[in-house]
């Protein structure tokens, strides 16, 4: 079967002073594949897909579209030669409707002076997308309502719209349900059958192994590979990205946990006010939080950190009970909450490392009414060794890194205060599996040193593989708990969906 290609990077470089993002790379795309794009954080993707995107412009290389040459291309020349963006932070307008988001500066309008949008024809034209895509929400819902999953599907209803050929989807399934999920990579099968082209980059192999007819690895900013459809195995790409194979998720505790830790009595939060939530995690063990998107379990966290209010319930450290809804006296208590979305609730974008990671303890670092720089700037850079934090010192802005090395900002921030307890929540959203795994060690690590670690995620592979223990949720209560021999995918999803486990079928897991 002859393939058609319809895109072309070549030989593309992309340098800032004193760092070269881009050396030499070659991409090509033909009509109605899907083509895989990974490699760890700082591999160069995202410096890439700017410069297909007409962002930036290359260094050197050239791109070639429809047999075309072009030196560089502009924002409007890639929307107009089809190319189409999911990208993986959520760029919506919260007071806005969904309909509004999706036709944002191409809605339809009344004729006359003032040139009135025409809602009935803007609604007529987004809700065919949202249906497409098997949603559960409309055209009219307002985006400040939506869960992130939800605005992640906004988010590719809207490259949908543009009608592309070729759609750049960047980690577009990080906040999605399994169903989501699912609907999604039927979606891009569809999409791939009408001739449009995917370029799908996710750190989630298991997704790319599903979808992907070609895989090409960046490492460094160089090529490193190309894998076909017939080499695509998980451990042929890590190999590719990070130069080695990965142990298996799980590593067991050094002891037993011990009997003390947090313990979770009847706690009812706003988002659930007719169920009561209790559990325990003990010292030195890491317990999974599972069920689907939407069940309860971020109202938890945020409950338990005070953020959110609580409308009863106790919360206890050994014995020692925790003002419910005081965000300071979780902190006092050693709780401590790294949450689902990091830019808008666990970071200050504009400030740098130092700052960010000594922002919660403060006082510490005060002398009368001035910081001691200095020893801010001691605590930093030990938390961003310890954390391999990759920049070129703790004063560089937040906003200039990855979205891993934000990740271990918002760890660091927590670390350098003695933790009790840490809730993480999502904790490898848009992360690349070498600093997944970087991630893991440090739960691991803190588990073994007496904290108790509560992780909230959506990533089946990862709560499976990293719990010692599990607490499945369904609607706001808990559904079960789960032993590390009785963890299935089965009896996960079982009781995330309402359901019971048979004794014989939990023991037979």
């Amino acid at each position: 079967m002859m393939t058609e290609k319809i895109l072309e990077l070549r030989a593309i470089t992309k340098t800032y002073p004193g760092v070269t993002a881009l050396n030499g790379v070659d991409l090509m795309v033909n009509r109605g594949e899907v083509l895989g794009l990974i490699g760890e954080n700082g591999a160069g993707k995202s410096t890439l897909m700017k410069i297909l995107g007409g962002v930036v412009a290359p260094s050197a290389g050239s791109i070639w579209i429809d047999g075309v040459e072009h030196t560089a291309l502009t924002v409007n020349s890639s929307t107009g030669a089809g190319i189409a963006f999911v990208h993986q932070e959520l760029n919506l307008f919260e007071n806005l409707d969904v309909a509004g988001n999706v036709l944002i500066g191409r809605e339809p309008r009344f004729g006359g002076p003032l040139k009135l949008i025409d809602q009935k024809a803007l609604r007529a034209r987004v809700q065919p997308l949202l249906d497409r895509l098997g949603v559960d929400f409309n055209a009219r819902a307002l985006v400040e309502d939506l869960s992130i999953a939800q605005r992640q599907m906004v988010e590719i209803a809207k490259a949908l719209s543009y009608d592309a050929r070729v759609i750049i989807m960047d980690e577009p399934t990080s906040s999605l349900t399994l169903t989501e999920t699912e609907r999604l990579l039927e979606v891009i099968g569809e999409l791939r059958q009408s001739g449009v082209s995917v370029i799908y980059i996710s750190h989630r192999l298991s997704e790319v192994m599903a979808c992907a007819d070609r895989v090409v690895v960046l490492r460094d900013g160089q090529r490193v590979g190309a894998l076909d459809r017939e080499q695509i195995t998980h451990d042929a790409m890590i190999r590719l990205m990070i130069g080695r194979s990965l142990k298996s998720l799980y590593v067991p505790p050094k002891s037993p946990p011990r009997d003390s830790g947090l313990i979770v009595e009847d706690l009812v939060t706003t988002a659930f006010s007719n169920t009561k939530v209790s559990f325990k995690i003990r010292r030195g063990e890491i317990v999974g939080l599972a069920g689907l998107v939407g069940c309860g379990r971020t109202e938890v966290a945020q409950a338990i950190f005070g953020v959110d209010p609580a409308l009863g319930g106790r919360i206890t450290i050994d014995g020692k009970p925790v003002k419910l809804g005081d965000v300071q006296s979780a902190i006092a208590n050693g709780i401590y909450l790294a949450p689902e979305d990091r830019k808008r609730s666990g970071l200050v974008l504009d400030l740098p490392i130092a700052e960010n990671i000594t922002l919660a303890s403060l006082p510490r670092y005060a002398r009368m009414t001035l910081v001691d720089t200095a020893e801010e700037h001691k605590v930093a850079e030990e938390q961003g060794r310890k954390l391999k934090i990759k920049a070129p010192n703790v004063d560089t802005i937040a906003l200039t890194l990855s979205g891993g090395n934000q990740q271990k900002i918002v760890l660091g921030k927590w670390m350098s205060m003695q933790p009790n307890v840490v809730i993480f929540d999502e904790p490898t959203r848009g992360i690349d599996v070498g600093a997944k795994s970087e991630i893991y060690a440090l739960m691991r690590e803190l588990a073994d040193a007496g904290v108790a670690i509560l992780m909230i995620s959506s990533d089946m592979e990862e709560v499976l593989g990293v719990s010692d223990r599990m607490i499945v949720m369904h609607e706001g209560h808990v559904s079960g708990h789960l032993e590390r021999n009785q963890f299935s995918e089965h009896n996960v999803l079982t009781l995330a969906v309402g359901g019971t486990i048979q004794q014989e079928a939990i023991q037979h897991a």
